[in-house]
């Protein structure tokens, strides 16, 4: 009875501990992916624009 009730809960902790560290993880990619978007629009913002005829 005792070692069902163990087993259940490292089952359950180690679900949990699963579930943060993914989403620290996805957390951590989410602010690089954020800071690149950033660098790139001052890039484009401050490139000077460049128009190329299409010729169809």
């Amino acid at each position: 009875m005792i070692s069902s009730l163990m087993l259940v809960c490292a089952v359950a902790a180690s679900l949990a501990l699963g579930v943060l560290l993914t989403y620290g993880i996805c957390q951590i990619m989410f602010r690089i992916f954020r800071m690149h978007a950033m660098a790139a629009a001052k890039e484009r913002v401050s490139s000077p624009a460049v128009h190329v005829a299409i010729e169809g």
